[in-house]
């Protein structure tokens, strides 16, 4: 079984793109307390999420946002431009919004509502 839950802090902005499909896809990172090694230590996921729930995270959140993030990890090898190795895994998943960083949305009339989609 593949079922990953966290809960951390956008840690920059949300980059929104779209396959050749047409399928939206959205990136974030999210600082994660407790996963990196000591348990007050942040570790940093890569998070991708499709479709709706990616639109919705894409338009609504930003850098500092407390959110959820229900998916499954992935693996992946590759090879810089250099030719140095690297791996690493990623979340694949929906985003949920908690809550927006101090002093941020009082100029939105927009409510965030909880983002789910097929990932």
């Amino acid at each position: 079984m593949n079922n990953y839950k966290a809960t951390g802090r956008l840690s920059r902005d949300p980059e929104l793109r779209a396959l050749p499909n047409g399928t939206p896809v959205c990136n974030l990172t999210v600082a994660v307390k407790g996963l990196a090694r000591g348990d007050d230590e942040v570790g940093y996921i890569d998070v991708t999420s499709f479709g709706a729930s990616g639109e919705a995270a894409a338009r609504v959140l930003s850098k500092g946002w407390l959110v959820a993030i229900d998916g499954r990890l992935e693996y992946h090898d590759w090879e810089t431009p250099d030719g140095a190795k690297r791996r690493g895994w990623e979340l694949i998943g929906n985003v949920e919004f908690l809550a927006a960083p101090k002093g941020e949305g009082s100029h939105s009339s927009e409510e965030p509502e909880p983002a789910a989609a097929a990932a």
